[in-house]
């Protein structure tokens, strides 16, 4: 259960960092492998992109991945 103190800043439900919109494309645990083989975690993250799109006849501004954007899922607004 998410207990929030009052009067503390909460973010909106809706966006979360590094999260395609479209697809839910989020960033993927890996390890950086130094040569001499020591691994140190890290994080791959998307190729996020802010488009203007169209979405049910409006145009609205989202973030999706690039992989959205080319395979023609999106369409941008002119």
């Amino acid at each position: 259960m998410l207990v929030v103190r009052p009067g503390a800043h909460a973010p909106p439900e809706e966006f979360m960092a590094y999260v395609c919109e479209n697809c839910g494309k989020n960033r993927q645990k890996a390890h950086k492998v130094s040569h001499s083989n020591i691994k140190t975690r890290k994080w791959q993250e998307p190729n996020l992109q802010s488009v203007r799109a169209l979405v049910d006849g409006r145009t609205i501004r989202v973030r999706v991945c690039t992989r959205c954007i080319r395979s023609g899922v999106i369409t941008k607004a002119s």
